[in-house]
């Protein structure tokens, strides 16, 4: 592959830190790379470096001649002067932008719901990093590096920009690195992943989850420094491997070896027991709304209908994902739960002993505590907290989501946004509620917090309701989802992808009322040959194609199951055969590995047929 970039014996130091000592590494022609690491160990640095947006104290970044490298920082760049339309296309005519597919796509994607005439200064925070992601993504770039590029985009949004990188160079061209929170989006997009910590750069073959097998076992050879990191890992890894075959497909590693390494792991949370505690501590009533409706005044003296006649029994115990577009009314809907909002229609009836809590993305539970110390707001709290079924101290908690010893010294004032995010939702386990609401819960954090929070709702006994973009915690701590979707409230047996489905037929079935009159960007979606909405979990086959498929699916699998019996039997015959016949052996050998061949040719079928059905 083609070098198109890379940084040599790279040296960072800020007044309080080394950055990066020594450290060495490179983009090729085809790389997908995912940055991750702990929140300022420097990920953000890196690729402002690899950029040329920031200068090393010591070695050198060096840029293939011709190479155009193009950058999305988290910081607003854009000018508040200048359009949506300008932001994006510049002073191109529009006949040339409107023919070029790419940018059909990108502003079908990102920006078709803007007024293309706004002034950028006048939208919302999200609106202007959807414009800025819009305005990078529609030039011409060999290199690309994004910052948070998931940050404001809705599970569509995500879903539509992984779609668009992969198919944005042919599979030997162009350079992709990206920062993300995100893991389902780095497992869609990501070839090679780079774990920055303690001053250096570590590669990982494969997306997410493959790092994560890499990662587990590095952390086994070092099982005594590394025991706490090791054991959570396993844990994450061993829902990893019980997802979705796509998931474990993913990585270049056998299942077989993932398989070992999880053998005596339990699963992620004990269901059962966590049900009978919270309905000990619930009763059998936790919130009922039935044919709920509710709608708002519009400035026209009109209304308009946000929920509608929507029915929701909330359990005791029960751990709901809600998706929805933003404005769909998910926050509506949770304000019924808590009472916040009232029905314009229908009943909405709560549990006596309720205890509603709710992790806001506006961290206003710290305004009063801003100037106190991390450990007096914790003492101020309950002395033990159960988790694991072991009682905790809360600075075992605060360990365990990450604090350090001085960190508890800090002003909360001083503190992270990840650390006033993880801090945050230890109050709020540490006041009792039983029914926790989570409203985009992962935000700030990176990928070891979300999975040491994820790890401490695993055994939280209590209902759960979390609304939020990221995929794959939504899946993590979850066990069933449900959208909002044109007003009402659906059920998806099917998760995430029926979501998307679901979603982009809405689209499709409104699409074609559409008026292009006050936007351009109507004009350039899907009918214009954009591609600008995603359908691809959308079944390949139906009817009698879709039946002949499924008995093959059907046939297959049996195949695979009579074929891992035989691998058993002849593993089995070789640990028996004299180990001196060495030509027996070798024919033993042979044998295996044609069945073996035979396996991964029938898995891939198998996977083939999947994507065909939409499963």
């Amino acid at each position: 592959m083609a070098h198109l970039l890379g940084g040599e014996n790279l040296h960072l130091e800020f007044p309080t830190k080394t950055v990066f000592d020594g450290v060495s590494l490179g983009i090729d022609e085809g790389d997908r790379i995912g940055i991750v690491g702990r929140n300022g160990d420097g990920k953000s640095t890196l690729m402002k470096l690899l950029a040329g947006r920031l200068e090393p104290d010591g070695g050198r970044v060096t840029v293939r001649s011709g190479v155009r490298v193009g950058m999305l920082d988290q910081a607003d760049v854009l000018d508040p002067e200048q359009t949506v339309g300008h932001a994006v296309v510049g002073d191109r005519p529009e006949h040339e932008w409107a023919g070029d597919a790419k940018v059909r796509d990108v502003i079908g994607g990102l920006v078709k719901d803007l007024d293309w005439d706004a002034k950028v200064g006048e939208l919302s925070g999200g609106q202007k990093r959807r414009v800025a992601l819009a305005a990078l993504l529609a030039g011409d770039w060999d290199v690309i590096f994004l910052d948070e590029p998931t940050n404001h985009l809705d599970v569509d949004g995500i879903t539509w920009l992984a779609r668009h990188l992969n198919n944005r160079w042919p599979r030997t061209q162009g350079g992709l690195a990206v920062v993300t929170h995100d893991r389902w989006f780095l497992d869609a997009v990501c070839t090679d992943t780079w774990e920055v910590h303690d001053r250096i750069v570590e590669p990982f073959e494969g997306g997410y989850a493959a790092y994560v097998l890499q990662r587990v076992e590095r952390d086994r050879q070092a099982a005594v420094a590394e025991s706490k990191r090791q054991n959570l890992m396993k844990k994450e890894l061993a829902w990893l491997r019980r997802g979705a075959p796509a998931r474990t497909s993913k990585p270049k590693f056998r299942i077989e070896a993932a398989n070992q390494l999880i053998d005596d792991v339990p699963p992620p949370r004990d269901s059962v027991a966590l049900s009978q505690l919270a309905v000990t501590r619930l009763g059998k009533d936790v919130v009922d709304l039935e044919n709920v409706s509710v709608s708002y005044p519009t400035e026209d003296g009109g209304t308009r209908e946000v929920l509608h006649d929507v029915t929701w029994l909330i359990a005791p115990g029960e751990r709901t994902g809600i998706l929805g577009v933003n404005g769909a009314g998910k926050s509506t809907l949770l304000g019924l739960v808590t009472g916040a909002v009232q029905p314009t229609s229908g009943r909405v009836k709560r549990g006596k002993t309720v205890k509603i809590a709710v992790l806001t993305q506006q961290l206003s539970e710290l305004e009063d505590v801003a100037e106190d110390r991390v450990s007096d707001v914790v003492a101020s709290k309950r002395t033990t907290y159960l988790a694991d079924g072991k009682e905790m101290t809360p600075g075992q908690l605060l360990e365990r989501l990450g604090f350090t010893n001085e960190q508890l010294a800090t002003p909360v004032k001083d503190l992270s946004g990840g650390q006033k995010r993880r801090l945050q939702l230890l109050l709020i386990l540490l006041d009792e509620p039983n029914v926790l609401i989570l409203d985009e819960p992962s935000n700030d954090l990176d990928t070891d917090m979300l999975a040491a929070m994820e790890d401490l709702l695993d055994t939280w006994p209590g209902t759960l309701l979390v609304v939020s973009h990221d995929r794959y915690l939504l899946e993590r701590v979850t066990d069933q989802q449900y959208a909002v979707i044109d007003g009402r409230f659906r059920h998806l047996p099917g998760g995430v992808d029926q979501y998307l489905d679901l979603a982009a037929r809405s689209r499709t079935g409104t699409a074609a009322g559409a008026s292009s009159a006050s936007n351009p960007l109507a004009a350039t979606g899907p009918a214009a040959g954009g591609g600008g909405t995603t359908t691809a979990v959308a079944p390949k086959l139906t009817g009698a194609r879709a039946r002949a498929a499924q008995k093959e699916v059907g046939a297959t699998e049996r195949k695979l199951e009579k074929l891992t019996g035989r691998v058993e039997q002849i593993h089995a015959e070789l640990a028996a055969h004299d180990q001196s016949d060495y030509e027996g052996l070798a024919a033993i050998t042979a044998r295996l590995r044609e069945v073996e061949a035979e396996i991964e040719e029938l898995e891939l079928r198998w996977l083939e047929l999947s994507e065909d059905l939409g499963q």
